[in-house]
C-alpha cells in the first residue's frame, strides 16, 4: 500500500491516523514485536470499525462480523462490502477498510506461529464486539440495556482486551530472548488483568456517550443497590447518587492496575522498548481514572475523563529517566494509584 508498510507488516501512517494513542506504544516496540502486534491491532480496528457503522442495520453488521471471523479461520473468502466503506465518517476509517485484504493477505504470507497468534486474538475480539451488537440494543432503540453482574463485566474486559493480554504476552516471549525466564502462565494471566485494567477504564471514561447508545457497561445489580437503573444515569444530575457504582468500578479497575505494575517491572531494565510500551497505558490508564474520580458530574458526556496531549508527551519525555529504575517506576506507578485511592475517600 505504502513505503512506509515494511517491517511493521501495516502502513506506520494509518496506524496513526486511526489511534493516535496506541500509535505511540507500538512505534517504540522493538521491530520484531511490532510486526504482529501492528498488523493484529489493524485488523482488530477494522472489524471494530465495521462493528460500529451506524449506518449499517446491526443484524447485517454481525453477518459481516461472522464473516470477518471465519476468513480468520480460513473457512471463507471475506470483502468489505463497498456500501460499508461509503459509510464511513472519515477518510482514515475508509482507507483502514481499503486495506483490509491487503493486511488479509499479509496475515496468511507470515510464519505458522506468528498467524496462529494473531488470527486467535482477533477472532476473539470480534466476538467481543459480535457480544456488543447482539446483547446491547440499536442506538436508535431508545432503550438502554445494563451488564447484569460484576462477573459479567469480568467476562466482557476479558473478551474485549483480556485476551490482548494473553496475545501480548505470547509475542514478547517468542521475540525476546531476555525473556526465557518468563512463568509464560504466570505472566499470562498478569497480562490479562492489564488488558482487563485498560479496558475497565475505558467504560469508565466513555460511560456517559454509551449509555447514549444504548449501551451501560455497569452491572445492573450495583445501580439496583443504589435504588436506580440505567435509564438513570442518563441524567447528569444522578451523578452523586450513581457515584458508589462509579466507584465500584474504579477499585476493581486499580486492583487490576497493581497486577499491571508487576507486569511492567518484570521485564528487565534492558529491554528498555518494552518496558516503555507497558508503561505508558498503563500511566495514561491511571492518569484517567483520576480524572474521572475527581469528576463531580461523571454522567455529564460534555465532560470526558481525557488526559490531553501534553500530559502523553510530558510523561513520555519522563519516563526515558525512570525506565531503567524499577525503584524510579514502582514509586511512580504507586504514587498515580495512591492519587485515585485519595479521589474516592469520603471526603476528598
Amino acid at each position: 500500500m505504502t513505503a512506509s508498510s515494511g517491517y511493521l507488516g501495516a502502513p506506520l501512517g494509518l496506524l496513526k491516523r486511526v489511534s493516535r494513542a496506541f500509535y505511540l506504544t507500538i512505534r517504540v516496540l522493538p521491530r520484531g514485536v511490532r510486526r504482529p502486534v501492528g498488523l493484529a491491532y489493524l485488523l482488530a480496528r477494522a472489524a471494530d470499525t465495521i462493528a460500529d457503522t451506524e449506518a449499517i442495520a446491526p443484524v447485517v453488521r454481525l453477518d459481516y462480523l461472522l464473516a470477518f471471523r471465519g476468513r480468520l479461520s480460513g473457512d471463507e473468502s471475506f470483502d468489505i462490502p463497498d456500501s460499508v466503506i461509503r459509510a464511513q465518517a472519515t477518510d482514515a476509517e475508509r482507507d483502514l477498510l481499503l486495506y483490509v485484504p491487503e493486511a488479509l493477505d499479509r496475515l496468511d504470507s507470515m510464519p505458522d506461529g506468528e498467524r496462529r497468534m494473531i488470527r486467535g486474538v482477533v477472532r476473539g475480539l470480534i466476538e467481543g464486539m459480535e457480544f456488543d451488537l447482539s446483547r446491547f440494543p440499536a442506538p436508535d432503540a431508545g432503550e438502554i440495556r445494563a451488564l447484569r453482574t460484576a462477573d459479567d463485566l469480568d467476562r466482557y474486559a476479558y473478551m474485549v482486551a483480556g485476551r490482548v493480554g494473553e496475545f501480548w504476552t505470547d509475542v514478547l516471549m517468542a521475540h525476546t530472548s531476555a525473556l526465557s525466564g518468563w512463568d509464560r502462565e504466570r505472566m499470562s494471566a498478569l497480562g490479562i488483568r492489564f488488558g482487563k485494567a485498560l479496558q475497565l477504564t475505558n467504560i469508565l471514561r466513555d460511560a456517559p456517550s454509551d449509555l447514549r447508545i444504548g449501551r451501560c457497561y455497569l452491572p445492573s445489580e450495583w445501580l439496583e443497590e443504589l435504588g436506580m437503573t440505567a435509564d438513570d444515569l442518563l441524567d447528569p444530575d444522578n451523578s452523586r447518587d450513581a457515584r458508589p457504582a462509579l466507584e465500584k468500578g474504579l477499585r476493581t479497575a486499580l486492583g487490576h492496575f497493581e497486577a499491571a505494575e508487576t507486569y511492567t517491572l518484570a521485564i528487565p531494565r534492558r529491554c528498555l522498548r518494552l518496558r516503555l510500551a507497558a508503561l505508558w497505558p498503563l500511566l495514561m490508564g491511571l492518569a484517567t481514572l483520576e480524572i474521572a474520580a475527581s469528576r463531580r458530574d461523571w454522567l455529564n458526556p460534555d465532560s470526558p475523563a481525557k488526559v490531553s496531549r501534553g500530559w502523553v508527551y510530558r510523561t513520555m519525555a519522563l519516563s526515558l529517566g525512570a525506565v531503567w529504575s524499577n525503584r524510579a517506576l514502582g514509586a511512580w506507578i504507586r504514587s498515580a494509584r495512591r492519587r485515585v485511592e485519595f479521589r474516592l475517600e469520603p471526603d476528598a
